[in-house]
């Protein structure tokens, strides 16, 4: 899953992603990924996916809220997470949740991101 407001984002990372096989779902918004997850609200019958590339900056809910309350669900605690984000800054105090695999500082290079979604995926194995 790709959760990013910026609609050029998600395109280039569902495009990279869709063409190494993997199903992609994209969300707008952290709201809109949480209710897409089925964590708010709660739903069992929402599918999990393997691996969430997460943006820091969005309207309506950020990334590091989102990140908590995916941590704090049985469902979605051991997906692992790769952050973007544009604030350098926020690295330490992301990587401090169990479930952020990695953060990627935006502008990113495609190759490099879709080099650290493989390994994620190969070390999730």
């Amino acid at each position: 899953m790709i959760v990013d407001d910026e609609r050029d984002v998600v395109t280039l990372v569902k495009f990279l992603l869709e063409r190494d096989g993997h199903l992609v779902t994209a969300a707008c918004d952290g709201a809109d990924a949480l209710a897409k997850l089925g964590v708010e609200p709660a739903n069992t019958a929402s599918p999990v996916p393997d691996l969430i590339v997460l943006d820091v900056m969005m309207p309506i809910l950020d990334g590091f809220t989102v990140s908590v309350r995916l941590a704090g669900n049985e469902r979605t605690k051991a997906v692992p997470l790769i952050i973007l984000t544009a604030k350098g800054e926020m690295r330490d105090l992301l990587q401090a949740n169990a479930n952020v695999a990695c953060c990627v500082e935006k502008p990113f290079d495609p190759q490099k991101l879709r080099e650290r979604i493989t390994a994620t995926l190969a070390d999730k194995q």
